[in-house]
């Protein structure tokens, strides 16, 4: 058997054909999109200027997990490496789980970009988008299919084409937020810093500001810093240049986001807090709607900036509003084709979804992730309500990165490591404490949807499986503390304080009987408990190369029984 070092898992078919900017900004444009048209208002409306706080907090979870995936993606440089990562390290049994929620949070993003599109347009065109009921009118539904098919439509060029029209649109995504932040931040009303009662407003607690997190779109604004991970089979010099990519990008991402919140703050007219601070900038669920709310409703920033009286700033905002989430909307369809790949080479999809063309696009993957993003157009009409289920289902997915970085430390402690994550044997563990953290302040009203998908997932993935003569093995030991792992987690949001927001007339209610701070205690002693456990079963080391191995030649991939 070849060496620990030179056995590394290959791609068929891909060519490496994105640099270090180019790798950059598949994950900058991934985190610069609606996150940070609508983050900024909907994070000020649930805790005030305490959302500066949620930032913060969020950041830094984002930052160390972040980190876990920049050591992942040097060592192992394949596409769809967040649904793959799982699969080498633990086996076929938790390789399925992770790595259908890696499909899962990929695919649904293109929707949720088009729902952003939709409700700044409805600025100028008033038929796509309506402001009372927070949803898409039919004509939005048929325009945001529209615009998914051209996500789907340039997603056809070859890499090295594709990258240079996203380094284009990206450069004009990270400017147009540092112009807003400028321009707006002379336009500074010091009081609104205490509107509502104070910097934390009468009535807001913890356990508000970390629901906030996760609930008003604060971990979904920092989400796409594993893009390049997602692309990795396509960048050139991986090695080196993905884990540079993935911090530069989260380093430009946070900073932008912070001073975002800031600006919205002290840039927003006062008279609109006057009576009940952020919180009373909403449309009520019935009646008339003011003109200067529905406006800041449509459009957070730009109607800011116009209440300022800065047209000219409100105009170019509204424009970003259709590139920013147009580009975000372009990269997660790519992404989500790659993760496709990623599971055919896995052995989980079928193998037609590897087929690549002329241009080394995986043109089958991506015409599913077209088609059943669709589907997510169905069940959730609007921007906000799809945020909560996205943001679980990636925090699911980054769950993985830190249990295989540790089972990688431990299987193969010798091998090539571009980047090292300092500090490994405590922030490994924390990182999989920070990703249960952020799922369980989702609300179990998320938790239970996730469960419903995961369910769903398992079926299709068994129907595909069951016909492949070459499918991998169940690896049942090495992933013995996963069923564990979802039902304790899905047991203690249930009895947990974390209920979540829902649009539905029935829907499960967690019962609060943990109480308060306690609740998040047993959350990360339950994920060191799962952790040690995973590790102590993880696959051993001659099986993990194998797997690796089985992914490392040219077709037809040999299976692993």
């Amino acid at each position: 058997m070849a060496t620990v070092t030179s056995t590394r898992p290959a791609d068929v078919g891909l060519k490496r054909e994105m640099g270090l900017i180019g790798a950059t900004w598949a994950s900058e444009t991934s985190i610069i999109g609606s996150g940070w048209l609508f983050g900024a208002y909907f994070a000020a409306q649930a805790v005030g200027s305490a959302a500066l706080i949620c930032w913060v907090i969020g950041g830094v979870c984002v930052l160390v997990l972040a980190l876990v995936h920049a050591e992942l993606g040097g060592m192992y440089p394949v596409a769809g490496g967040t649904a793959r990562f799982p699969h080498f390290a633990f086996g076929s049994v938790a390789g399925i789980s992770f790595g259908f929620f890696s499909w899962l949070q990929a695919v649904a993003v293109a929707p949720i970009e088009c729902f952003a599109v939709m409700q700044y347009g409805s600025y100028y065109w008033h038929g796509l988008y309506n402001s009372t009921k927070s949803n898409v009118t039919g004509l939005g539904f048929v325009m945001t299919i529209i615009l998914m098919a051209i996500f789907t439509a340039i997603n056809f060029l070859a890499m090295r084409l594709f990258a240079r029209v996203n380094n284009v649109i990206t450069w004009w995504k990270v400017a147009i937020p540092v112009l807003a932040i400028i321009v707006l931040a002379f336009k500074w009303h010091s009081g609104n810093f205490s509107a509502g009662g104070g910097f934390i407003p009468k009535g807001v607690t913890w356990k508000d500001i970390f629901a906030a997190i996760p609930g008003a779109g604060i971990v979904f604004a920092y989400l796409g810093f594993e893009q390049a991970d997602q692309l990795a089979g396509e960048i050139k010099n991986p090695q080196r240049n993905l884990p540079r990519a993935i911090m530069l990008a989260i380093g430009i991402g946070t900073v932008i986001y912070i001073l975002l919140q800031v600006v919205f703050i002290a840039a927003m007219d006062p008279s609109l807090l006057a009576h009940g601070g952020f919180g009373a900038i909403a449309c009520p669920a019935t009646g008339h709607c003011a003109t200067n709310v529905s406006q800041v409703v449509d459009g957070p920033f730009a109607a800011v900036a116009g209440l300022a009286g800065i047209g000219t700033l409100a105009i170019i905002l509204r424009l970003d509003a259709f590139i920013s989430p147009f580009g975000t909307g372009l990269m997660y369809e790519t992404s989500t084709s790659r993760v496709g790949y990623g599971l055919a080479r896995n052995r989980y999809f079928p193998q037609v979804f590897q087929k690549t063309d002329s241009n080394g696009v995986p043109w089958i993957s991506l015409i599913l992730a077209f088609v059943l993003g669709l589907v997510f157009l169905l069940p959730f009409p609007s921007w906000h309500s799809l945020v909560g289920l996205v943001t679980s289902a990636s925090v699911l997915m980054y769950a993985a990165a830190p249990l295989s970085l540790g089972a990688f430390r431990r299987q193969v402690p010798e091998a090539d490591r571009p980047y090292r994550m300092p500090g490994a044997v405590v922030l490994a563990p924390l990182a999989f404490v920070i990703a249960n953290m952020i799922i369980y302040w989702s609300g179990f009203i998320v938790v239970w949807k996730l469960a419903i998908c995961l369910v769903i997932g398992y079926v299709v993935i068994g129907i595909f499986m069951a016909f492949d003569p070459l499918r991998p093995k169940l690896n049942w030991r090495s992933a013995q503390w996963l069923p564990v792992y979802l039902l304790g987690m899905g047991a203690i949001s249930w009895m947990g304080n974390f209920s979540g927001s829902s649009v539905a007339l029935v829907a499960p209610k967690n019962t609060g009987d943990i109480p308060f701070w306690w609740d998040m205690l047993v959350v990360a002693g339950f994920s060191v408990f799962i952790y040690f456990w995973a590790m102590a079963v993880r696959l051993p080391r001659n099986e993990m190369m194998e797997l690796v191995g089985s992914q490392s030649g040219t077709e037809p991939d040999p299976a692993v029984h």
